[in-house]
């Protein structure tokens, strides 16, 4: 099991993890940070770049181009979302794997090895399951998987400017990068850059699932954590037994007033009406 982190900033290319995810301006979403191309450059480890963004046409000629760029590049993945990326790794002689990464849809393994069975070897498998469907999706799929166990999830991605539509139309003024929402006792981060996403109130915390999940690539998200803090968690997640877990858990709780659990052990509390 390899461990990838969701960088915030460059130094962070230097703490000890297995690779990196990284997104890129104008192509990512959900991403703790946006980088350049030429920032891939000199990476001594496995590199997966996030292309998540529901694109449009205005960004295909753009996202073409950097597919290709891409190539150039020492990375393992891109990551993708929007289907115009198999669609054009059809046409293009691209040398690295393909991601499927559709955030509330990568929930079982029927999918997942529709994908596999078009070349898409690899799947970031959704937070909105249960650890055992997460087992399950495990016995039933040659994919190779990933899956977050450490940080804020993104619940909630629009196109329109919800934050900044607010502070025009009641005359406000806030250039804060992060706003908070309370809805019933609860706090969660929004952020209104190129769109806006409403995280979790809680950190997910997957330390114990870590020993019981067989995956490929475990996920750590430095997004809104502290770099000192951040940099303790991933030496938790690499040092974690099953003779040291309950000391590393709280530890954990030391450094974290808000973990949660998520849907680990609780199906899902959205309903369709």
């Amino acid at each position: 099991m390899k461990t990838l982190i969701m960088i915030s900033n460059l130094n962070q290319v230097n703490l000890k993890c297995d690779g990196i995810i990284i997104g890129i301006k104008g192509l990512s979403v959900n991403m703790p940070a946006y980088f350049e191309l030429e920032d891939l450059k000199n990476i001594d480890k496995e590199v997966f770049v996030c292309l998540n963004k529901n694109m449009h046409n205005s960004d295909i000629n753009y996202l073409k181009e950097t597919l290709i760029k891409l190539n150039d590049y020492n990375i393992k993945g891109v990551i993708f979302y929007d289907l115009s990326i198999p669609n054009l790794a059809k046409k293009l002689n691209l040398n690295y794997d393909l991601v499927w990464s559709q955030e509330h849809m990568t929930t079982n393994y029927n999918t997942i090895n529709f994908w596999y069975d078009k070349n898409i070897k690899y799947t970031w498998v959704s937070n909105d399951i249960t650890l055992r469907e997460m087992k399950e999706i495990k016995e039933n799929t040659n994919a190779k998987l990933m899956v977050t166990l450490f940080g804020y999830l993104p619940m909630f991605v629009s196109r329109r400017h919800l934050v900044k539509n607010y502070l025009e139309t009641f005359n406000l003024k806030d250039d804060s990068k992060i706003n908070y929402m309370e809805k019933e006792g609860h706090i969660y981060p929004l952020v209104d850059n190129n769109e806006t996403i409403v995280y979790t109130d809680f950190i997910l915390n997957g330390l114990k699932e870590k020993l019981l999940l067989d995956y490929d690539y475990i996920i750590l998200n430095s997004f809104l954590i502290d770099e000192d803090k951040f940099s303790k968690v991933l030496d938790i997640f690499n040092e974690v037994n099953n003779d040291n877990v309950e000391q590393l858990e709280n530890q954990l709780n030391d450094l974290f007033n808000n973990l949660g659990k998520g849907f680990f052990y609780n199906e899902t509390v959205y309903k369709v009406k």
